[in-house]
């Protein structure tokens, strides 16, 4: 109705112009022209100005690896599988299942950062991203074990409702080792090879876990590497994968202990972050100088590279909270 209103006062326009002068023929017509954008479904400029869905169903994927390559260091295995992911994904013009990926390792090492390059790309203005990424924190949203039955229906409710309104719809859950048994779970029907569920069509949404857990089975891994002589960027991601499947499964501080979405195979890719030596929070040190405008000052940075690299405490070679401090180490340095 709203797109045959336009159309009917495109058709007028020209018979009611030549009783107007031409400053106010160019204004009449130039709103008309603005209108027909605002009502239009598919219009670039409503979705430049409004919330719209459906203008992100493609990636520019040069623009995302250089987001990733510039700003998130250390995790060349992770930046390979999301690309890979994420391609494959919107290649398809009606995926037959929902994209699902689960990153893990230790705290600081980037697993939200590079949730949050993804949704800056699906989404570029921020108004459409508050309202198609939809980010859930366990200690906050999911306090109390008690209530579990009650969360479950809420998700439930939240996704169906979300998917039903933007089918390219962003699920980001953080602190999934901390997530209640079995909640997770609930969501299991949106996430497998389904054409429709009760009319709604879920395959262009996607769903990213954060996880602490597997972080100490990742870091084993890489440290052995190290004490092999083997460069890190040997690690079989297979390997890390099939591992983190099996480690997550058993962990009981795991949101994902005894889950059906791993035994139904539903979790696409188990993604490692590897641990981060002294070079990486080096270069996350200068990032940081950069961002709060400061010019590079290379003793400041190898002094607090340094000092927060600690793990093991004999080699003395990962940053057991990978550059999550780095931000404040720098504001009290300056």
């Amino acid at each position: 109705m709203k797109l045959l209103n336009a159309g009917v006062f495109f058709i007028l326009v020209p018979t009611l112009t030549p009783a107007l002068d031409p400053l106010s023929t160019s204004v009449l017509m130039g709103s008309a022209a603005v209108a027909w954008q605002l009502l239009s479904s598919q219009s670039w400029l409503k979705c430049s100005l409004l919330e719209c869905c459906n203008m992100k169903d493609t990636l520019n994927f040069s623009v995302i690896k250089m987001d990733l390559d510039r700003k998130v260091f250390g995790q060349h295995l992770a930046i390979e599988i999301v690309l890979r992911a994420l391609s494959a994904n919107m290649r398809s013009k009606r995926p037959r299942k929902p994209l699902v990926m689960s990153f893990h390792g230790w705290t600081g090492t980037g697993k939200s950062f590079v949730s949050s390059i993804i949704a800056e790309n699906l989404y570029r203005l921020n108004i459409p991203r508050r309202k198609f990424v939809h980010h859930f924190s366990t200690v906050l949203h999911f306090p109390h074990l008690s209530h579990i039955h009650l969360y479950k229906e809420q998700l439930q409710n939240w996704i169906r409702g979300n998917v039903s309104a933007c089918p390219r719809s962003l699920f980001i859950f953080a602190e999934m080792d901390q997530m209640p048994h079995g909640l997770i779970d609930s969501i299991m029907p949106f996430l497998g090879y389904h054409e429709e569920i009760d009319g709604v069509y879920y395959g262009k949404a996607i769903f990213i876990f954060l996880n602490n857990a597997g972080g100490d089975k990742i870091t084993e891994i890489a440290l052995d590497y190290w004490r092999s002589l083997k460069r890190r960027e040997d690690i079989p991601v297979k390997k890390l994968q099939s591992l983190l499947s099996e480690e997550i499964f058993r962990n009981r501080n795991s949101g994902f202990f005894h889950s059906q979405l791993i035994q139904k195979n539903l979790i696409d890719y188990f993604i490692p972050f590897l641990p981060l030596e002294y070079k990486h929070v080096r270069q996350c040190v200068r990032e940081e100088l950069r961002v709060q405008g400061h010019p590079e000052d290379e003793d400041l940075i190898a002094e607090i590279a340094l000092a927060m690299t600690d793990y093991p405490s004999e080699e003395r070679l990962y940053s057991s909270k990978g550059c999550k401090t780095v931000a404040s180490r720098v504001t009290l340095s300056i």
